[in-house]
């Protein structure tokens, strides 16, 4: 890793577009163009420097002129869990969960009827299985999938990829007419299993404190944000 310290790194800059997240913003990525940075070793350096991956394409916000996208780590060695995570996880021992190199047969009937509920009007409706890993998943990145059970069905997958020293948090799927809240109990797993090999981060993504869908990461405790290039 220490060599990718001391490679250069440049960045190309996509055309500016309407922001995903905040009405009346534009958004414009910083997308890494050097190929030699895409391996599990480099992307752990561009992690820690505020990129995240999208299928190739790994990436960061450098909008022209907000900065509303905060990268944030979960440290999974000292987390607490709040009262109301203590409580969904004493309400949920019916679930077990498990990370595993290949998707569960079941995948796909639970992912499409996961965007038909959820994102029926977005990018990704009508589901499709190759657009899905071409988005999730990279040839040179080592991820795993957890998946979670309710007795023996399956409700849920987080896609997660898997560093030396950290996991981060891909896309997660569930089943939407679930009453739990499967999205945040992924998270717990997922720091679970980060305390169990011995991993000290979860990279969950960007905090966008003005945008609902995406300020939950910071109801888990402890973490940090990125904030002018220094953790904290």
């Amino acid at each position: 890793m220490s060599n990718y310290l001391s490679m250069s790194l440049r960045v190309g800059m996509t055309p500016e577009s309407s922001c995903n997240y905040l009405d009346n913003e534009t958004e414009q990525l910083g997308v890494v163009i050097d190929h030699h940075w895409l391996t599990p070793e480099g992307y752990a350096v561009l992690i820690a420097s505020g990129y995240r991956r999208s299928g190739n394409a790994v990436y960061k916000p450098m909008c022209p002129s907000c900065n509303a996208c905060t990268p944030l780590r979960i440290d999974c060695q000292n987390f607490v869990p709040s009262r109301s995570q203590k409580r969904q996880l004493s309400q949920v021992r019916r679930l077990r969960w498990e990370f595993k190199a290949e998707l569960d047969p079941e995948w796909f009937s639970l992912y499409d009827r996961y965007i038909r509920h959820r994102h029926a009007d977005g990018s990704m409706s009508p589901a499709n299985k190759q657009q899905f890993f071409e988005f999730c998943t990279a040839p040179w990145m080592t991820t795993l999938f957890l998946h979670v059970y309710q007795d023996d069905t399956l409700v849920a997958i987080a896609v997660t990829d898997v560093f030396e020293h950290a996991l981060s948090a891909v896309y997660t799927f569930f089943d939407p007419e679930s009453r739990l809240s499967l999205g945040t109990l992924c998270v717990l797993y997922q720091i679970s299993y980060g305390q169990q090999t011995g991993r000290q981060w979860l990279y969950p993504g960007y905090q966008i404190d003005q945008c609902p869908a995406m300020s939950y990461k910071v109801r888990f405790s402890p973490h940090q944000k990125l904030i002018d290039q220094r953790w904290g």
